[in-house]
């Protein structure tokens, strides 16, 4: 699957996106292996939402190896 990474995100992790391997992770285990390689996310967790091929997702959704998944960050607009 191809992870994106978007505004300060990026900074935290070093790169805008990413190839992972995780088929069938549902929304926590993918929180678990993102974590594990980018410890610096932990602190945004809570305020950063996951989304599906432009979807959000709920705790349940399953990931497969083709899905597009963005950390969409809270945004503030003006």
């Amino acid at each position: 699957m191809r992870v994106l990474f978007f505004a300060h995100l990026k900074d935290v992790t070093g790169c805008a996106e990413i190839e992972l391997d995780c088929t069938g992770v549902d929304a926590e285990g993918l929180w678990t292996v993102l974590l594990q390689r980018f410890p610096g996310l932990a602190p945004y967790r809570p305020t950063v939402r996951l989304a599906r091929n432009a979807r959000y997702v709920t705790a349940d959704t399953r990931f497969e190896s083709g899905d597009e998944v963005a950390l969409i960050p809270p945004v503030s607009g003006g």
